[in-house]
């Protein structure tokens, strides 16, 4: 299948973790939809950013249980990637670590 980066990458995960991933091991942090898998991962990711990737972790997330009232539900389940650059790249900007 032959989908577009933006579709596979929902959006940057920002965080204080994630920044701190990004400056010490060179690692982006996305979320992704959940069922890509690591080869498109990282085809998006050097689509989007225009780098060099050399490895993807994936983590599977559980959606949390919400309460309203009587009523409870499910959140959504989604997928984290790490993607780990491979040296010498530079590294893109798409969020402030300041």
């Amino acid at each position: 299948m032959n989908r577009s980066p933006y579709q596979i990458l929902r959006k940057a995960i920002i965080t204080e973790k994630g920044l701190l991933v990004r400056e010490r091991a060179r690692t982006m942090v996305f979320q992704v939809v959940p069922h890509a898998n690591k080869v498109e991962i990282k085809q998006a990711v050097e689509d989007a950013f225009k780098v060099k990737v050399h490895s993807v972790r994936t983590a599977n997330f559980q959606g949390k249980l919400r309460r309203r009232g009587r009523n409870t539900g499910f959140g959504v389940d989604w997928k984290k990637a790490y993607v780990k650059l491979m040296p010498g790249e530079k590294m893109p900007e798409y969020g402030e670590s300041a």
